[in-house]
């Protein structure tokens, strides 16, 4: 499936939009400051619920708009409408799907499977573990079925663990439940999560090694508590340095994807267009794994895609998406930078973000290529 139609209302500086965009490759191109990171927000929060440029999503509401409205259909048999609404005054997204409001956020991030390749992305390589973690998690949520059920179970009895922890005098026997609790979750979560990394080992190096070869980079994936040993019994030995702490120190909530390149971390290794391409394989191929496991294809969401890369890297990139037959929306300042990078028989929809009279974001169609 891909997106057919998109309809933006209340989205930062942007102008209200409703266009069509094409089933393959988007370009978006503008002067800085126009808006074309904000059409990308938009499907972001259309699929996620949730903004990659603030954790305010008031902040994503334009300042004279009372309400942000997204829309968004994807092709099938039906088609499948779906959209969100927030108001400024209110917290709560209110999500349809269908025409049919629903309440879990998940049934939309189920809905959209979206990759996002951004200046936010090196995180992976050079951030905390917590974004490594969102990545994996990510990845097995779409592919694992029962993943969801034990991170929300696992999550509820640390919580109620950490509580326990923090409070004057340990009631050992609530204590017990709850790590016997947090302990059975998180070894499924683990076995979810390493079932996963082991079907994405393969997949991520034959991606790389088309984008850049590497042959000493190594991803390694840490289980968060000692491997040797079972997390209960981790967790009954580690009672009193955690009360000391506050929290539980080990458990799935500590886990990590590492990456070395000849023993040390890649991060300190690579240039800067290196780290681009190592992380936009993990991205891909976290896409190709996902169509390999469940015949679903990501949209890609690709801001500013000339930045850190060479022209040949570039085009490197590019034979990529057009090998996977994705739809993709690219953003770059410069549209010449993006226009010759396609072979002449990819469907390619060009657009222009530019300023309006009023300042802010309108967006204007190019010209169309199809094949």
């Amino acid at each position: 499936m891909s997106l057919d139609r998109l309809a933006f209302q209340g989205l930062r500086n942007l102008q209200p939009i409703d266009f069509q965009p094409g089933c393959r490759i988007n370009l978006f191109s503008g002067d800085n400051g126009s808006g074309k990171t904000s059409l990308l927000e938009g499907i972001h929060v259309l699929g996620m619920g949730r903004s990659f440029r603030t954790r305010n999503m008031r902040h994503v509401i334009a300042h004279d708009a009372e309400e942000l409205v997204l829309h968004g259909r994807l092709t099938g048999e039906p088609p499948l409408p779906f959209g969100l609404r927030r108001r400024r005054d209110e917290d709560e997204l209110e999500i349809r799907l269908a025409g049919e409001r629903v309440a879990r956020l998940s049934r939309l991030v189920e809905t959209l499977p979206l990759q996002l390749i951004n200046p936010d992305a090196f995180r992976l390589l050079e951030g905390s573990p917590a974004g490594r973690r969102e990545f994996l998690d990510w990845g097995v949520f779409h592919v694992k079925h029962d993943f969801l059920e034990a991170w929300q179970r696992s999550r509820r009895a640390l919580k109620h663990r950490n509580a326990l922890l923090r409070h004057g005098r340990m009631d050992d026997a609530s204590l017990s439940a709850w790590e016997f609790e947090f302990a059975h979750w998180s070894e499924q979560i683990d076995a979810l999560r390493s079932a996963w990394v082991e079907a994405f080992l393969p997949v991520f190096e034959e991606t790389l090694a088309g984008l850049m070869p590497l042959p000493g980079l190594r991803l390694r994936y840490t289980r968060g508590w000692d491997r040797r040993r079972e997390l209960s019994e981790v967790l009954r030995q580690g009672r009193e340095v955690d009360r000391q702490m506050g929290f539980t120190q080990q458990g799935p909530q500590r886990a990590d994807l590492g990456l070395r390149l000849e023993r040390r971390p890649a991060v300190e290794v690579l240039s800067r267009g290196q780290q681009k391409l190592v992380v936009s394989a993990l991205k891909l191929a976290q896409g190709r794994l996902l169509e390999a496991s469940t015949g679903r294809r990501c949209v890609y969401l690709i801001d500013d895609l000339p930045a850190e890369l060479d022209s040949a890297h570039r085009r490197v990139f590019c034979r990529w998406l057009e090998s996977m037959h994705c739809q993709a929306f690219i953003t770059s300042v410069d549209h010449d930078a993006l226009a010759d990078l396609w072979q002449s028989d990819t469907p390619v929809s060009m657009f222009h973000v530019k300023h309006s009279s009023s300042g802010a974001g309108r967006l204007v169609s190019l010209e169309r290529q199809t094949s």
